[in-house]
C-alpha cells in the first residue's frame, strides 16, 4: 500500500509538471508521445482530482488540488503504515 501511493504521488506531481510544460510550450504538446503520456497521467490522476475540484477553489487561476490530493495521501499513508498496520499485527 505504502509504495502504491508513493507512486501516485510521483504520477500526480509528473502529471501536474507536464501540464505546466505543455503550457508554457517548453514542450510539444503535438508530440504522439508527449500527447500519449499527458493523456495516461491524467486519466490516472484525474478520477481522484475531480471531487476535490468542487471545494477546493483555483488561487489565483492556479489549480490547488494536486496539492490538497498529495496531503491527504500523505496522511493516509502514514495512518496506514504507523497506526493501522501495528494494530493489526
Amino acid at each position: 500500500i505504502d509504495t502504491a501511493i508513493t507512486l501516485y504521488i510521483w504520477g500526480l506531481i509528473a502529471q501536474a509538471i507536464l501540464s505546466w510544460l505543455i503550457a508554457f510550450n517548453v514542450v510539444n504538446g503535438y508530440n504522439q508521445f508527449v500527447r500519449g503520456l499527458a493523456e495516461f497521467l491524467w486519466r490516472a490522476t484525474e478520477p481522484a482530482l475531480r471531487p476535490l475540484r468542487r471545494f477546493v477553489p483555483a488561487i489565483g487561476g492556479v489549480d490547488i488540488t494536486p496539492i490538497v490530493l498529495i496531503l491527504v495521501l500523505y496522511f493516509l499513508r502514514d495512518l496506514i503504515v504507523y497506526d493501522v498496520l501495528p494494530a493489526l499485527q
